[in-house]
This record gives C-alpha cells, structure tokens and sequence, in this order.
C-alpha cells in the first residue's frame, strides 16, 4: 500500500499546466502558412480533430514494481468526462468544476497532455514557443530540432512550467524535458515511442526513462469519429 501511495504521489507531480481554451480542430491547407507548432500538431493529425466525439484511454505508470493506472472516457464536443480508477468512478463536465471534480479534472489534465501535447501547442492559452534550434537530444545524443514550450506565472494547475520539445525533421516529437516553474534542471525526461494511428489521431503510446525502471504508456485507446 506504501509504494501504491508513493506512486501516486509521484504521478501528480507530473500534472501540466490547465488551459481552457475550446479544444478545435483548425485546419491550415497551406504549408508554407504554418509555424513549427502547427506543423507539429499537423504531423500528429490535427486536422482531423474536429471528427472526433469521444476519446478513450487508460493512463499507465510502471515505477520499480509499482503499478499505477487510471481509465478515461472524453467527449471533446460536450467536455463531459468519466474517471476509473480502482472501484471508484466520477462524471463530470469540464465548463462547470466544482470542489468535488477539481482533483479529477488536475489528473483528467495531466493525462491528457501526455496524450495530446502536439495539440496542447496549439490549445494552450499563456504560452510563449521558442525559435527553432538544433540541439543534442538528452536522451539518444542524436541532433535534433526543439522548441522550448512555456506557461505564464498566472492562471492554471502548475503555472511557471516549462517543456522541451525535441523533434525529427519529420515534425515527430522524439524526446521531451519537463522543467517545473522553468528550472534550469530537468524535473523529468522520457522519449515518445510507438507512434500508432488511430482514426487518422497519430499517437505516442510509450514514453521511457533513459535511467531506471520507469515507463509512463496508454493502453486500451480508442478514437470514435462522428
């Protein structure tokens, strides 16, 4: 029970900052309109957001020989959401949080970000994106393409945070940093691995450490169009 609450404690460490911005889909059809973060979001199929009514996935962390998940069933268009986790399970809607639905919503937030951060680039309000660099990746040393993804000091679960995005020529994310309230340390690092399409949604559904038994992976996903 000890590393169960341990790893729980861990997993909302990893919460990312709250955006309220409608989650759209927003088509550009010209290439050269693009700037890096649409460009981005499009390689992940951005462009066919707008044909989705509901998203399930279930969030999983191996840590050591600790277990942690949680199960999630998203409608987009209505906000409504369903939390499973263990014997417990919560309905919500997104536009009208309340005390109860609060801790739900922070975990509903981070999962949905490690799924969906390609698109989080574009849905986030408060944000700044840098220019474009290359720079050796921390975990493969390959050289690659980043930009570096931060949060205002206002508003938000974890406001001040920062994130590194590392990626191919291809505009594929390979590997990411999270630097909490923009420290210069990196507070975690994993790689994007087995990208799987699901209804034209390009997904990573296995994020590993470069050190230590750890993987953060999704299982049980499924993308239902209109």
């Amino acid at each position: 029970m000890k590393k169960i609450i341990l790893l729980i404690c861990f997993v909302s460490l990893l919460s990312f900052c709250k955006s309220d911005k409608t989650e759209k889909g927003n088509t550009v059809t010209d290439a050269n309109q693009l700037n890096t973060a649409e460009k981005i979001a499009n390689a992940y199929g951005f462009e066919n957001w707008g044909k989705i009514s509901q998203i399930v996935f279930t969030f999983n962390v191996d840590k050591d020989s600790s277990h942690f998940e949680r199960s999630w069933k998203w409608h987009p268009k209505t906000n409504d959401v369903i939390l499973i986790s263990g014997n417990d399970t919560i309905l919500y809607n997104r536009k009208h949080i309340d005390s109860i639905s609060m801790n739900a919503d922070k975990a509903f937030i981070n999962d949905k970000y490690w799924l969906l951060a390609p698109f989080q680039l574009l849905w986030d309000q408060g944000t700044s994106i840098s220019e474009v660099v290359k720079e050796e990746a921390p975990i493969s040393k390959n050289l690659l393409n980043k930009i570096t993804l931060t949060y205002s000091n206002e508003g938000g679960y974890t406001p001040g945070d920062a994130y590194d995005f590392y990626f191919g020529d291809d505009y594929l994310i390979k590997e990411w940093v999270y630097r909490k309230q923009n420290s210069d340390t990196p507070s975690l690092t994993t790689s994007w691995e087995n990208n799987q399409d699901f209804n034209g949604i390009i997904l990573a559904l296995d994020h590993l450490k470069s050190e230590g038994p750890f993987k953060l992976y999704f299982s049980n996903v499924k993308i239902i169009l209109d």
